[in-house]
């Protein structure tokens, strides 16, 4: 089957509805059968070894603490603080949505957690405020796209696997674009509550703010020990991982006591559901990635950028583009399993560090989180909202915009990225 064909089909499978996951796995199942110097066993032996990564552990294990504390209602107390902090201001609890996600991305790794967690409490709860169902799901639908940007984060975690690059450096770069990509939410949001006289909360008085403090401090020291762990050295971003699930259950169990032994095995199961989309389609990709390697992709790749695009500026500009065009209908993962490959070679004969590259491409593919028709997190926000995707994505567009230009300045200006890096352990990059 010559790849016409089978970029044909992945069109044809794309448009008629079929889960990503399973158009990977179908298209390198045909091309593999189609060529008779690869034998048929190929494609269960890729899907096999494409999990077989103890990096690769730490997925499910974010996930299950994500859901840990979304059940334990931890999420409920970080909102309660973030609101102490912000909800003063005209706009508060848009503001306490952006900022909760802030948080809660150090824990959790994961957008559509923060989607699914925060929105379940803030989209309702703003739309009894006073704020209209638009902005009540633009702002949490944009917001949780940092869940995967503020380390620590799983499309990260995979991208370090694939390319050998250091997760630390990955995940102190992620802090910086993370912070400035919540800021510019939060100036949205300001322009826009003006305009529309959205309410505020009264300042929260001293012994309020400490009162939530002390009650969020063991949700808020979760980053602090993934991310000081793992940058010491302690620790693996997987036992990180294992750690932070053990650790939300201890405090969701017995500090506030949220957490019952019937949820257990509520949790466990969806937590095996979101893990086994994401890990699917990684064993997809790795099959795929041997046929792309039979028709030498990644060779035509080289040659091409090689001949025509002799500037860093332009190719990162044409990487953001690509990943733009891709995320509206993949999951990052198997975006990255699929091109990465392809493009890393490209990128540092370029001078462009792998760090560099991977901060760039996950903030990209986070953005494909709120666009249609994949956008995940824009499709959990806009149910829980009662709000249609054409509404949905139109109340996302300003943060979108944002969002972008803070891209387009990182990866034009790396060193705003790889100040906290270089300043912690200049080795590490």
């Amino acid at each position: 089957m010559s790849g016409i064909l089978l970029v044909g089909l992945f069109m044809l499978l794309i448009v008629i509805g079929v889960p990503i996951a399973f158009v990977i796995a179908i298209v390198a199942l045909m091309g593999i059968l189609a060529v008779p110097y690869i034998p048929e066993i190929t494609v269960p032996m890729k899907m096999v070894n494409g999990l077989n990564s103890f990096v690769l552990l730490a997925v499910p294990l974010f996930i299950l603490a994500a859901n840990i504390m979304n059940s334990g209602k931890i999420s409920q107390k970080l909102i309660e603080f973030s609101i102490s902090i912000v909800g003063h201001i005209r706009g508060g609890l848009a503001h306490a949505n952006i900022l909760v996600s802030m948080i809660f991305a150090g824990v959790s790794g994961s957008s559509t957690a923060d989607t699914a967690g925060v929105g379940k409490i803030l989209i309702p709860n703003m739309i009894e405020t006073g704020y209209d169902k638009e902005t009540a799901v633009g702002v949490t639908a944009a917001s949780s796209t940092i869940g995967v940007i503020i380390p620590p984060s799983i499309p990260m975690i995979v991208y370090a696997g694939l390319t050998n690059a250091s997760i630390a450096s990955l995940f102190l770069a992620g802090i910086v674009p993370g912070v400035l990509v919540g800021l510019s939410m939060m100036a949205v949001v300001y322009i826009i509550s003006l305009k529309k006289g959205f309410p505020r909360y009264e300042r929260a008085s001293v012994k309020k703010f400490l009162k939530l403090f002390y009650e969020s401090f063991p949700a808020l020291l979760t980053p602090v020990i993934i991310i000081g762990g793992i940058i010491t050295g302690w620790y693996t971003p997987t036992e990180a991982a294992a750690f932070a699930s053990l650790y939300a259950f201890i405090v969701s169990m017995f500090f506030y006591k949220t957490l019952k032994f019937r949820d257990i095995p509520g949790i466990l199961v969806e937590t095996l559901k979101l893990s086994s989309l994401s890990l699917f389609a990684l064993a997809a990709a790795s099959a795929l990635g041997e046929l792309l390697g039979y028709y030498k992709v990644a060779t035509a790749a080289e040659q091409f950028f090689t001949a025509y695009i002799t500037n860093r500026w332009l190719f990162m500009s044409i990487v953001i583009a690509f990943f733009l065009f891709v995320g509206t209908f993949m999951d990052a993962i198997p975006a990255m399993i699929l091109f990465i490959p392809v493009l890393l070679p490209v990128a540092l004969k370029l001078g462009i560090s792998s760090v560099v590259l991977g901060i760039v491409t996950v903030i990209t593919l986070a953005i494909g989180l709120i666009t249609p028709p994949y956008g995940l997190c824009l499709l959990i926000a806009s149910s829980i909202g009662n709000l249609s995707i054409e509404r949905s994505f139109k109340a996302v567009i300003p943060y979108f915009l944002v969002v972008l230009v803070v891209l387009i300045f990182i990866a034009y200006f790396p060193d705003v990225a790889l100040y906290i890096p270089k300043l912690i352990n200049p080795d590490l990059l």
